[in-house]
């Protein structure tokens, strides 16, 4: 044994290992295989050894969608442990959601002993029989950039760093370590676990010769375009983004946005539709984007540049996507930004920008006076959701607030002015992601308003007693949302976008998609001691958020309120 190391099982020094790399937080769901983790953090603390905190999790997709919220907040990695192959498959939806959002989350389960008996660690109960699977990562592979089974215990430091440090590589992502409970039984004989990280994650950042040939593009461009999806990625970026688009009068199109790149209110946010702009732009500049716009409705110019640029800007890792990019620019996204940014501070805007921004000025105001409007007509009836949205944001205006939009409120009429203003779910479409999500960042910052806003479906896709108990043990004060309209209402938009005059779209109520009857959303939250009140009219909304933001200041818990929409 190392002396200076103390001693520990290889389970103790895995979790001081992490401690020691920059890991926070362990959200962990336990079993049967957790005896030598368990032990360990009992071991470690009892020998002062420093570790992250360990937060019981009663389901995994709350533990993966906290992990992912903590990120989003942060900027640094969490670690998610679950409990063998039942634990790592209710984990596949938060890592499908974490890969293709590039969320770095090391992700754990214990693997079910493979002895039977005579090794310490060996199988005890049936289901030591009853969860070994012939290949266990398989579950979470795709989702995975890189993924192991632990064997020896000597391993344990090595590979935490490996983990970190291919995790939080470019382009980033989730990995995936397997752990036989024999292997975290033995003693541990290894380095330092506290010693500095043995390997750096890889960063990729924009070739400067690309950067300013782009620079040269915009400079002459007679009408370029932005079409951004991911934001800008941080606050620096979001300030030069903001300002070079303005200097250079260059519309920004939000389509099916999951993060904000612009304030809702700035001269050149153009809204969400990019068929207008595509007809014009002889440049487009794609910024970290699935899918920029949709080929079956929508196309650029034959004539027109189009540029990509992101950690991946050909997303290599989905099989399917063809769009067409004359110039890709793989880099960290704000890197690209800001480095494009001081390339263009060579060059003195031409004739032809002023010649444009006026236009583009008037054009996206009327956008948003028009979304403006809609949202106001919302309040006649049973509200809409851009009435909700507006609302919601008038009520939250000045407290710097993170709002998650899971089907909940829409960009269009809200006030948003940060980079971390606003979130909606993952283009995986693994639902249930707000909720915990929303935990993760309050976690990770206990006196900012964090409000959650999701359809009643992701709301119970959510697992919201989980996620309840969860807000209730660790204090966590958020504001939920659910915009209740008693209906999967993506898929009923997805049939009626496919079949506007089909049949299902005529029909009383569509197949497959009504959730009724609706369950009492109120008690499920007053079950763990939460404020809880149904809206059901637009007049009783503003004195609802009222109440539910005062009992956030006064009593630091969680709020919620269902509120009844229309379809």
């Amino acid at each position: 044994m190392h002396t200076d190391t103390p001693s520990l099982t290889a389970g103790g020094a895995l979790l001081a290992r992490l401690k020691a790399i920059g890991v926070d937080y362990i959200f962990a769901n336990s079993g049967t295989d957790f005896p030598p983790i368990i032990e360990g953090l009992a071991e470690a603390t009892a020998k002062s050894v420093p570790l992250p905190e360990a937060l019981v999790m009663p389901h995994e997709g709350a533990a993966m969608g906290m992990a992912h919220g903590y990120y989003l907040a942060t900027g640094r990695s969490q670690a998610v442990m679950a409990h063998t192959n039942v634990g790592l498959a209710n984990c596949a939806i938060g890592a499908i959601n974490a890969a293709v959002e590039n969320i770095p989350v090391l992700l754990f389960s214990g693997r079910t002993p493979t002895t039977e008996q005579g090794r310490f660690g060996a199988r005890t109960v049936p289901i030591g029989w009853g969860q070994e699977m012939r290949d266990q990562t398989a579950l979470v592979r795709e989702a995975s950039k890189w993924d192991y089974e632990l064997r020896f215990p000597e391993q344990v430091g090595e590979l935490a760093d490996r983990a970190y440090a291919i995790a939080n590589s470019t382009p980033k992502g989730p990995v995936y370590v397997a752990l036989p409970r024999e292997v975290l039984c033995e003693g541990y004989d290894g380095p330092d676990v506290a010693r500095p990280l043995s390997m750096q994650p890889a960063p990729i950042s924009a070739d400067h010769r690309q950067i300013a040939a782009l620079a040269e593009r915009v400079a002459t461009a007679k009408f370029p375009v932005i079409v951004a999806q991911h934001g800008a990625g941080n606050a620096e970026a979001f300030a030069a983004l903001s300002a070079m688009v303005e200097r250079w009068a260059i519309p920004v199109c939000q389509y099916w946005a999951v993060q904000l790149a612009l304030p809702t209110d700035h001269p050149m946010n153009a809204g969400g539709n990019p068929a207008p702009l595509l007809a014009e732009a002889d440049l487009v500049i794609v910024l970290d984007s699935l899918a920029p716009w949709s080929q079956q409705a929508h196309a650029a110019r034959d004539d027109a540049f189009v540029v990509h640029i992101g950690a991946d800007p050909l997303k290599a890792r989905t099989p399917i996507r063809n769009f067409r990019s004359d110039l890709s620019i793989a880099s960290e996204l704000p890197d690209a930004i800001l480095a494009l940014a001081a390339a263009l501070e060579q060059h003195l805007p031409g004739s032809q920008v002023e010649a444009r921004r006026t236009g583009i000025i008037a054009r996206n105001s009327q956008t948003r006076q028009s979304a403006l409007a809609k949202a106001e007509a919302g309040r006649d009836g049973v509200m809409s959701a851009d009435y909700v949205a507006k609302t919601v944001s008038d009520a939250i205006a000045g407290r710097n607030a993170i709002l998650l939009s899971e089907r909940g409120c829409p960009m269009g009429a809200m006030r948003l002015a940060h980079f971390q203003a606003w979130y909606q779910e993952p283009h995986a479409g693994g639902l249930g992601w707000s909720f915990p999500a929303a935990l993760g960042m309050q976690l990770a910052d206990r006196d900012r308003l964090v409000v959650a806003t999701m359809g009643d479906g992701s709301y119970m896709f959510a697992n919201p007693v989980a996620c309840h108990q969860i807000a209730e043990a660790l204090e966590l004060p958020l504001l939920v949302i659910i915009m209740n309209n008693n209906e999967w209402a993506a898929v009923r938009h997805s049939v009626t976008d496919i079949y506007p005059n089909g049949y299902a779209a005529k029909a009383n109520q569509m197949p497959l998609t009504a959730l009724n009857p609706s369950p009492d959303f109120v008690q499920v939250a007053r079950a763990s001691r939460a404020f809880a009140a149904r809206v059901t009219n637009a007049n009783e909304l503003d004195e609802a958020l009222k109440a539910a933001l005062a009992h956030i200041s006064e009593k630091r818990s969680l709020a919620l309120l269902d509120v009844t929409m229309r379809n």
